[in-house]
């Protein structure tokens, strides 16, 4: 019987390298796995799936307008999908949310979705928020803080190096505009 599941960490715990590798071992065993990411993630390529240690491949692309679940349907009208990969999915819209349980509950096709809890101020994402809601599976990738502790947070700065307290929940960046830290240097760094 095919799940939900919702990997989710803060930057840099390996998301995307974890969604590549899922993509193939399921192409190393003659088995049809699909990725989409979201559109809004330009950093490298619009339609690719990309990892800091090098690792790439391309993706269907989805944005807030993707009727995910007709978009699944008619790929798999096509050719049976063993396997769907979300990457991003913190970008999903509920309504989007919805219509993978759907991919799962009515094509019966497992799906993985890799993406984050919280944003820079340690609020959830709207899709991250269902994620956590309808998931059948919740798997949290770790990464550490610079301390060495478990990183569960992440500050947004600027080109200077300084900590932003506010601005747009969504603002595109890798290493550049993030830095993932734990709950502790969170506060201290944001409320000090």
């Amino acid at each position: 019987m095919a799940q939900l599941y919702f990997y989710y960490s803060t930057m840099n715990a390996g998301k995307s390298t974890s969604l590549l590798q899922s993509a193939y071992n399921y192409y190393e065993r003659g088995l049809n796995s699909q990725i989409f990411t979201a559109a809004i993630d330009n950093r490298v390529q619009v339609g690719r799936v990309s990892s800091r240690i090098g690792l790439s491949q391309a993706a269907h692309v989805y944005d807030g307008d993707t009727d995910i679940f007709m978009a699944v349907k008619q790929l798999n009208s096509n050719q049976k999908i063993d396997c769907l990969l979300i990457d991003e999915s913190q970008f999903l819209s509920k309504a989007q949310v919805k219509q993978l349980t759907q991919v799962v509950d009515e094509l019966n096709i497992p799906t993985l979705c890799y993406g984050l809890r919280t944003d820079f101020v340690g609020e959830l994402f709207e899709g991250s928020q269902y994620l956590l809601a309808w998931a059948d599976k919740l798997v949290e990738l770790k990464t550490i803080c610079h301390c060495g502790r478990k990183a569960n947070m992440v500050v947004r700065v600027n080109e200077q190096g300084e900590v932003l307290r506010e601005g747009n929940q969504i603002e595109i960046g890798g290493n550049d505009k993030y830095i993932s830290v734990c709950r502790k240097h969170y506060h201290q760094a944001c409320y000090q």
